[in-house]
């Protein structure tokens, strides 16, 4: 399996795969295909069989390559991965034994200058992981101030938020904001970092590309339906590199690996089974070996769990935070 050239390493990949402990047989889901550096290596099992997911439709054409060389144990899906149960279902799949999801933007999106994600290179505002949906540009058009603060705010952790927002709203009344260099220059109006932080614009666009791409809730919905579909002894293993994705992942896999719904004072009350063993206790994350050949990797944090045979938890609401659909309609 081992293709001609450099191979795609994944942040945190053998310990990744060291969790997810494929074996012959076995079928598994890279929920978050993107360069095909985890499928590479489930591959590299002989009997394994891959079920590749991404909403990108240049990561879907870059992987077909392998797709070829796998004699039929690859097969990639453009699609959210939060549909990953729908997606097992429509190739024949009730239960797999392992999901492996390295969440957030890729290292290969942020390069392309034409997506829009970073501040660093010019080009359209655009941040979509898809080909579909508002872009970022869309996004700051039509939202209110007080929706912009509040996106700004809770998707990218920015404590100007409010001044940022403020500035927004001026500049869109003069132009359009269209570009990353335009967005970049009007948080910089308001935002002054000290010597050594970063960028002023690095937050607002975290919560603008978090905002446009559904990412917080792509992951709850991701989270819950890997639970559904992974078999007893089954194994999921999340890289996540920001705080608000790793919080989602602890705290679901904390309210996963417990019992709950009694206590010794109510014995008649039916206690919930765990639907997993957390296998981390702590994030596992990168050494300084790592950390020096990609910087990205400093803020990695990998969780893993395993699946027990109890059934899976109700899934909860998601969190009632801004939403795309009512920010765009202006509701």
């Amino acid at each position: 399996m081992n293709p001609a050239g450099a191979r795609h390493i994944p942040v945190l990949g053998r310990e990744a795969i060291e969790m997810l402990r494929p074996r012959d047989g076995g079928i598994y889901l890279d929920a978050t295909f993107g360069a095909g550096g985890y499928s590479r290596a489930i591959l590299d099992i002989e009997g394994t069989r891959v079920i590749g997911i991404d909403r990108d439709r240049t990561a879907i054409s870059g992987g077909f390559d392998l797709v070829d060389r796998s004699a039929g144990r690859l097969t990639l899906v453009e699609d959210r991965f939060s549909n990953l149960a729908e997606i097992c279902g429509a190739q024949g799949l009730s239960l797999v034994d392992g999901v492996v999801m390295d969440v957030g933007v890729s290292s290969m999106q942020l390069d392309q200058a034409e997506r829009g994600f970073s501040f660093r290179q010019a080009g359209p505002l655009d941040m979509r992981m898809g080909h579909d949906g508002p872009t970022a540009a869309d996004v700051i058009a039509v939202a209110s101030e007080a929706d912009l603060a509040n996106i700004i705010y809770i998707f990218g952790e920015e404590r100007y938020s409010r001044p940022v927002a403020k500035a927004i709203v001026a500049a869109r009344k003069e132009a359009p904001i269209e570009t990353t260099r335009a967005l970049a220059d009007i948080v910089s109006t308001v935002v002054w970092p000290k010597p050594g932080e970063i960028h002023p614009a690095t937050r607002t666009f975290q919560a603008l590309r978090i905002f446009v791409n559904e990412e917080l809730d792509e992951l709850h919905l991701a989270l819950a339906a890997a639970e559904r579909v992974l078999r007893p002894g089954g194994r999921l293993v999340v890289v996540s590199f920001h705080s608000l994705e790793d919080r989602i992942v602890k705290n679901f896999l904390v309210e996963r690996g417990k019992a709950g719904g009694g206590s010794r004072h109510l014995p008649e009350v039916n206690q919930t089974a765990p639907s997993f063993v957390i296998l981390t206790k702590r994030p596992v994350t990168a050494g300084g070996d790592e950390v020096s050949a990609n910087p990205r990797a400093r803020s990695a944090k990998l969780r893993a769990a395993e699946r027990t045979e109890a059934p899976a938890h109700a899934a909860a609401g998601l969190p009632a935070w801004p939403s795309l659909h009512d920010v765009m309609r202006g509701g």
